[in-house]
């Protein structure tokens, strides 16, 4: 089927309305009428060329949401109007001792929701700022939220479970002190879940203007990380931090905060490299520098049953498909509370 979507046609082009194909369900596929599309910083770093193998036409978007529309005829877990998502995977190998233990997002064949390899034309998956997907059901996500959250639902699929998994894989719960660095797309959903897992949270920011908004997504405090003096009053007491910073900066002003054995991870994706941390930050209390990547597909739904059970979902703008250009310049100044999700319905002009 031809359909309406808004990708680019090279890296130093603007997007724009293109028409592309979708393949027919086949007997394990589901079909999604997409409602709403999250924009994610990595979209806007591939679409231009910014990270390498950029395949074009580029059709961006993994964080979707929206209703089923047709499936195959093995299909059993899904039927006609079901609300379900798709996030970062639509295939991997199925058969490595990753996706055996539900971490796909780990499978050396991961297929990602665009700029990945398919069978399909015009030879790698296009991604949600689109009308319609069809996905294999394996890789689709059952959606619990009331329906009139759809929107802010999904940024959960890159941006929450980013978050989610590192919290759930260093045990972040009740008695842990937990720092995240930066307040942004990722940083808002990673304070949202640390507190509902109910660890003491300590939001970091470079700017004075988001105390007050950190504050109220549950951090239990906040620290301006230019202040010496401010970071000084948690040195040696947390037990994790999660760093979303997708730029380079100074590692070792967080190394400092951590205690014995304390881990930091990283989960933000700069295009250049950190600075090198001092090797002493680390080994004198024997803390870890550590990265997490997204989450598998067990991993995805459980962080979406827990955020419905919580009344979690991310905090957006709405904006249609012909205002992503401004959107992505926008985004880069920072100068959006916290994430962009496209109304599909203005594909349809």
């Amino acid at each position: 089927m031809t359909i309406n979507a808004y990708g680019a046609l090279a890296g130093d082009r603007a997007l724009e309305l293109l028409s592309i194909t979708r393949r027919a369900p086949s007997a394990h596929d589901v079909q999604i009428d997409i409602a709403y599309c999250g924009v994610c910083h990595s979209d806007l770093h591939q679409v231009r060329s910014e990270w390498a193998g950029t395949l074009y036409p580029c059709v961006p978007g993994h964080e979707i949401v929206g209703r089923v529309s047709a499936v195959g005829a093995h299909v059993t877990d899904f039927q006609l109007g079901d609300l379900v998502g798709v996030g970062c995977i639509v295939d991997s190998c199925q058969h490595c001792e990753e996706c055996d233990e539900g971490l796909e997002n780990y499978c050396d064949n991961m297929v990602g929701t665009y700029n990945g390899p398919t069978q399909d034309a015009p030879g790698h998956t296009l991604g949600g700022y689109s009308q319609k997907i069809v996905v294999h059901e394996r890789y689709v996500l059952r959606i619990t939220h009331p329906e009139a959250q759809l929107a802010a639902v999904a940024p959960l699929l890159c941006a929450g479970i980013t978050t989610y998994s590192p919290l759930r894989h260093w045990h972040v719960g009740p008695g842990k002190k937990v720092g995240v660095v930066g307040i942004g797309g990722l940083g808002h959903m990673g304070i949202k879940l640390a507190h509902a897992m109910g660890a003491y949270v300590v939001a970091f920011t470079t700017s004075e203007s988001k105390r007050e908004a950190a504050k109220a997504l549950g951090a239990d405090d906040v620290v301006v990380s230019r202040h010496a003096e401010e970071m000084d009053t948690h040195a040696k007491s947390l037990d994790f931090i999660l760093n979303t910073v997708a730029a380079p900066h100074d590692l070792d002003i967080f190394f400092a905060l951590l205690k014995r054995d304390g881990t930091m991870a990283l989960v933000g994706a700069p295009a250049t490299p950190h600075p090198s941390p001092q090797v002493f930050n680390l080994i004198m209390k024997r803390r870890s520098l550590a990265g997490s990547m997204i989450g598998g597909i067990p991993e995805t739904q459980e962080m979406l049953d827990f955020c419905a059970e919580h009344g979690i979902v991310a905090d957006i703008e709405m904006i249609r498909a012909d205002e992503i250009n401004v959107a992505y310049e926008r985004m880069l100044k920072g100068d959006v509370k916290y994430r962009f999700v496209i109304d599909n319905a203005s594909l349809m002009a």
